[in-house]
């Protein structure tokens, strides 16, 4: 079957730098090139669930500019519902400035622009939308008050609660726990959300039953090369990477969520679920941007 998603969060524009090395503070780098593509976690998870297989909604908010215009002219041709994707006047369009070096590595900084505008009152009207859904993912690109809406309601109305807590600034709210079925950290988000040092599958374990404690249901750890961790309350398992050559990894843990929801919406096993969401992921990060990297259904053994 196919999988009914509806993604909570945000739109950004990228502006990419591909530099020899990210720089230190008060030093100026000459970089190899600049171009722009779209991006925001929450529209980079919607990109990728729609181009592995899921029908797919957006709530979220753009700027009254270009920028948000062909945001949502984007989604729109991958096939996603956007009637829940508005434009702010007054606000440009988020933007995040992302630094890539020659190893693949980045950087981000982020403006919020529209997406500081996205409110709860937005998910109220839009509250037919999540009912249509099976599966709802939230980030933490929007207001915090955003998010607690939509965990809440998704909750309620028995939805698959996924969220991943990017990025990270520190613990979140306590009672978030209690309405989320998949917790999706990477190492840093993890560290930061339970003071753990993720390095390593004992450190994961660790993080993961931690916040398994607080009262989520199950946590997926993402550790890049290391692979996927995985954790509930009967039992944890460890997915190895595949091996690649990375040449950016902008999205890749978006790509990875993407694949994941729509394996879950599909009614797909765990395992399996995992395992799309891995070979995407790897496959996004040998290609360079944020949504042009994310691959399709098609490319996958899937």
């Amino acid at each position: 079957m196919q999988a009914k998603i509806v993604v909570v969060g945000s739109l950004n524009m990228d502006l990419v730098v591909r530099t020899p090395r990210l720089p230190v503070g008060g030093e100026t780098l000459a970089g190899h090139s600049f171009v722009t593509a779209p991006g925001g976690k929450g529209a980079n998870q919607a990109v990728a669930c729609a181009r592995l297989g899921a029908q797919v909604s957006m709530i979220g908010c753009i700027g009254h500019d270009a920028y948000g215009e062909e945001l949502r002219s984007g989604l729109e041709a991958e096939g996603i519902e956007c009637s829940a994707v508005e434009s702010m006047p007054g606000v440009p369009t988020g933007t995040a400035s992302i630094l890539v070096d020659d190893k693949g590595q980045n950087c981000i900084v982020i403006v919020a622009g529209g997406n500081g505008e996205l409110s709860p009152e937005h998910l109220t009207r839009y509250d037919a939308t999540l009912q249509a859904a099976d599966v709802v993912i939230a980030q933490l690109e929007v207001p915090v008050a955003t998010v607690e809406k939509t965990l809440t309601r998704a909750h309620e109305l028995g939805k698959t609660v996924i969220l991943n807590p990017a990025p990270a600034v520190g613990p979140l709210p306590a009672q978030w726990y209690g309405y989320v079925d998949y917790l999706v950290p990477n190492e840093s988000e993890a560290s930061l959300l339970t003071g753990i040092e993720v390095n390593s599958q004992e450190t994961a374990a660790q993080a993961a039953q931690k916040l398994l404690d607080a009262g989520t249901k199950r946590v997926l750890l993402t550790m890049g090369s290391q692979g996927v961790f995985y954790k509930d309350t009967e039992r944890q398992q460890h997915f190895p990477a595949q091996v690649v050559q990375a040449v950016d990894t902008t999205a890749a843990g978006d790509t990875f969520v993407g694949g994941f929801a729509t394996a879950l919406g599909e009614g797909l096993p765990l395992e399996e679920a995992v395992r799309l969401g891995q070979q995407a992921a790897a496959l996004s990060v040998t290609r360079a941007g944020a949504q042009p990297s994310i691959p399709y259904r098609r490319e996958l053994k899937f």
